[in-house]
């Protein structure tokens, strides 16, 4: 069945006045046609729509493929197969903020004012349809429009049809396609199909446990004068990650000695080295979402070194490699980084 045939704009809702600005937030992992009828319907209320695209700047993963630079690119491109002036439509890239949402909510509001200049004359589009759009409430400057198109396709369905090699051919508009098959030759779809592979057939192994699990990990965020101790992932998921170096809790230890041992294993770190007096913080990292794999909380703990000499590093087993990282380096790219380890990281640096 051709999904687009779902989507239902109604027309006689859309209001006289055109606002001027309207604000369109998603992640548009990829832009499908759900989206397009959404747009379309937003342009029928505003002169000039802002579309805010979420999770910019965030590593590749199989729910994240795409860049901003990507996202925007099609997205323009489908509007341009509609007719609509380029002109019309404005982009705002947004980071993922996942244990700081006033950050979030910040980065959305100055970089929508970067295009608006002053006016207050600003909708925000969107349709609550569960617990995921609550951030439509978050913006009580903005009026509210609510979307009126009706739709059951979502960007969780294409994914899942892009990765496992069904067609999506009716379920994205056709530039989108055009993109969509052109990264499909590329070594990047190559590596985050072995990634959803991967993540299937874990999942999968734990199908048969009669609660859903919950992981528990430990993370060590290890700093010695203005240097991070980071591990490049050598296996699945987020293989060529940066990454803290960490683990599944030890079920026989302790979660700080659990996090000591990880942390030796993957860097080599001399025993020598004064770990346990060198904790400065420790914090519980839980988003529901923060792993692919399942639910994961993890146990991080800042480990301060003070000022010196960098010591020796090597890899473990898992990993590709072990490195000292300048911080200034680690924190300007967070798509460099597994899961939410950059912000982990972001957390106790900029926490002090």
């Amino acid at each position: 069945m051709d999904e687009s045939s779902t989507l239902i704009p109604r027309t006689a809702a859309v209001r006289q006045r055109k606002r001027t600005f309207g604000v369109y937030i998603g992640r548009f992992e990829p832009p499908h046609n759900a989206h397009l009828a959404v747009i379309l319907e937003a342009l029928e209320q505003v002169q000039k729509l802002i579309v805010v695209v979420g999770s910019a700047r965030g590593a590749r993963s199989t729910k994240n493929p795409f860049t901003f630079e990507e996202r925007q690119a099609m997205i323009a491109g489908m509007l341009a197969g509609a007719g609509i002036a380029r002109s019309r439509v404005l982009f705002v890239p947004v980071r993922d903020y996942f244990y700081n949402e006033s950050l979030w909510l910040s980065e959305v509001q100055s970089g929508v004012a970067a295009h608006t200049r002053g006016s207050s004359d600003v909708a925000l589009i969107g349709h609550i349809k569960d617990e995921s759009s609550y951030y439509l409430r978050s913006f009580p400057a903005w009026e509210f429009l609510p979307a009126h198109v009706l739709s059951p396709l979502s960007a969780t369905q294409v994914r899942r049809a892009y990765f496992e090699g069904l067609p999506t051919a009716e379920l994205v508009p056709p530039q989108v396609q055009d993109v969509l098959e052109a990264f499909q030759r590329t070594p990047d779809y190559a590596e985050l199909r072995q990634e959803y592979d991967y993540l299937a057939e874990y999942r999968c192994a734990w199908a048969a446990s009669p609660f859903p699990p919950v992981f528990v990990t430990t993370d060590a965020a290890v700093t010695r004068s203005g240097h991070v101790l980071l591990v490049r992932r050598g296996g699945q998921p987020g293989h060529g990650r940066l990454a803290m170096p960490g683990g599944f809790l030890d079920v026989h230890s302790s979660l700080l000695t659990s996090c000591i041992e990880k942390l030796r294993q993957e860097t080599g770190l001399s025993p020598a080295t004064p770990l346990e007096s060198s904790l400065r913080a420790q914090a519980v990292f839980d988003y529901p979402e923060r792993s692919l794999r399942g639910r994961t909380i993890t146990h991080a703990f800042h480990f301060d070194l003070g000022t010196g000499q960098l010591p020796v590093v090597r890899p473990g087993a898992e990993n590709d490699h072990a490195l000292w990282m300048p911080l200034s380096e680690a924190l300007s790219q967070p798509e460099a980084f597994f899961e939410d380890h950059h912000a982990i990281i972001e957390h106790f640096v900029l926490k002090g």
